[in-house]
């Protein structure tokens, strides 16, 4: 009896793991696909907030992240400027995600924003 309870709790564990790993990849893909501009930044930054501004006055699809608040969109953030060999030192926020180019506010705030737009 015993046996029998341990090989169904197996195969339930195993199953829903699974699950949830297509789920994961699915998501995954999803966002790969996805052409929509992630935004990290923060709600107390004007630059922030400008550029959150910006994006829904010209109708342009984003994510905002709040690293703040969110520290896995922080540690995101932070591994997708390594990978791109962004200095970290004098970061500057907003930080973008564009379609997987990563840029940062740090040039004319201008520019910054057409930046985005192209």
């Amino acid at each position: 009896m015993k046996s029998i309870s341990f090989i169904t709790i197996f195969y339930l564990c195993f199953f829903s793991c699974n699950t949830f790993e297509n789920k994961s990849i699915k998501e995954l893909e999803v966002n790969q696909d996805s052409k929509t501009i992630i935004v990290y930044g923060s709600d107390t930054c004007h630059y922030c907030v400008d550029t959150k501004i910006f994006l829904e006055e010209n109708n342009i699809s984003f994510k905002f992240f709040d690293i703040d608040k969110n520290q896995k969109a922080l540690q995101e953030m932070l591994s997708k400027l390594a990978k791109a060999k962004i200095d970290v030192s004098d970061l500057k926020i907003p930080v973008i995600d564009k379609n997987g180019k990563m840029f940062t506010n740090d040039i004319n705030f201008e520019d910054f924003l057409n930046k985005i737009k192209q």
